[in-house]
């Protein structure tokens, strides 16, 4: 008999969070997540989603032994935007066994139904640098870092056997940075618009600087995705919360803004280093020994990760996206060491992105699929 618990003392929070480290120990494609942010995932005091929405936890046990887990969220910023009825799950990890899996969706929709809810959607987690979906394609490569999920391909199987459909596929591109070069469509583009003057390419020194345009950056980070069907309006906390991680692990001088004429910020390129090799190695934890390392590797990767490209829909046609894409490219490029590259996970319904990223001729590796179940 499998028995669904609600995690709510500090033991249960503990287990929920080691399943997902004791489930993928022995897979080379999975990276762990830092420990940390999970538990931040499951503190009401710290995180900023629950300024204005609730989740709950819960585990799936047989014999006492833990085979399963998931959370329940209800994001009420979305709901409002979208005029949608939703909830959404998260950090769902089950064994293969499809009468687990189907038990705690069956917990999930009464869940749902409990809280005047008409439709589950998920993977979908806490904030934007959360990672979406299920993965379906790319099993044989790893993980981006934390940015994305990473699941046994039987997840898939799982989710559609309880009658789950597709939402929306995100997608994850691989570029090998010295092939990597810019249509001459695009180029002419961007000569145009360097033409005009009414947009320019920021770039920065050092890591100071680009705290001082914090508040420029979050303003347009929050205000470039609008059209994208992930989209919520962030909170000054979420947005804090964002900008603050993001800021951390960038390398300065790969860092690019795009500026109107007033100089004002209208889009922006976050190249990442990515470590996720040496998250490997920390296996979630942060402690000094596991920090040095990590500093370690963001000077020796060879691999970058743009997982924050952004321009205000008003300046998508307008030349703005071409700038998009040289910024890219320079950010790509502007730094030797680096071999390999991914643009991760970019929704199908960002037609504009998708259409060039289709022109930069990017080979898409991953897909990730958000589902959607209908209940009433």
């Amino acid at each position: 008999m499998i028995e669904i618990i609600n995690v709510n003392t500090k033991a249960l929070k503990k287990e929920f969070v080691e399943f997902q480290y004791e489930l993928y120990k022995d897979c080379k494609q999975f990276v762990p997540p830092f420990k940390n942010d999970i538990y931040a995932m499951m503190n009401e005091k710290k995180h900023p989603f629950y300024d204005h929405s609730i989740s709950e936890f819960f585990l799936a046990k047989r014999d006492g032994k833990v085979v399963g887990k998931l959370s329940m969220l209800i994001n009420r910023p979305f709901n409002e935007y979208h005029g949608t009825k939703d909830s959404e799950f998260y950090l769902f990890d089950c064994i293969d066994d499809q009468e687990v899996a189907n038990t705690l969706f069956d917990h999930a929709t009464r869940w749902t139904l409990e809280h005047g809810m008409n439709r589950i959607v998920g993977p979908k987690g806490y904030g934007p640098l959360d990672g979406y979906g299920i993965q379906v394609l790319g099993f044989e490569h790893r993980q981006m870092m934390n940015m994305m999920n990473y699941n046994y391909p039987y997840y898939q199987r799982l989710v559609e056997n309880y009658g789950f459909v597709k939402e929306v596929d995100f997608v994850s591109s691989y570029i090998k940075l010295d092939e990597f070069v810019l249509p001459e469509k695009i180029k002419k583009a961007i000569e145009i618009a360097k033409k005009r003057g009414s947009l320019s390419v920021k770039s920065f020194k050092d890591k100071k600087e680009i705290y001082a345009w914090k508040d420029k950056l979050r303003n347009a980070y929050n205000n470039s995705f609008v059209k994208n069907w992930e989209y919520y309006p962030l909170s000054d906390r979420e947005l804090k919360f964002v900008i603050d991680n993001a800021i951390t692990f960038v390398i300065p001088e790969m860092v690019k803004f795009i500026l109107d004429k007033d100089g004002e910020m209208v889009g922006f390129v976050l190249p990442f280093p990515d470590v996720s090799a040496v998250m490997q190695k920390n296996k979630g934890k942060l402690g000094p020994i596991e920090i040095l390392r990590l500093m370690r590797e963001l000077k020796r990767t060879e691999w970058l990760d743009f997982n924050g490209i952004g321009i205000l829909p008003e300046y998508q046609g307008m030349g703005g996206n071409a700038l998009l894409m040289g910024a890219l490219e320079s950010a790509a490029r502007g730094n030797p060491r680096f071999v390999h590259a991914e643009l991760t996970q970019v929704a199908e319904t960002a037609t504009q992105m998708r259409k060039d990223l289709a022109n930069l001729g990017v080979q898409i590796y991953k897909n990730h699929r958000v589902y959607k179940k209908e209940l009433r």
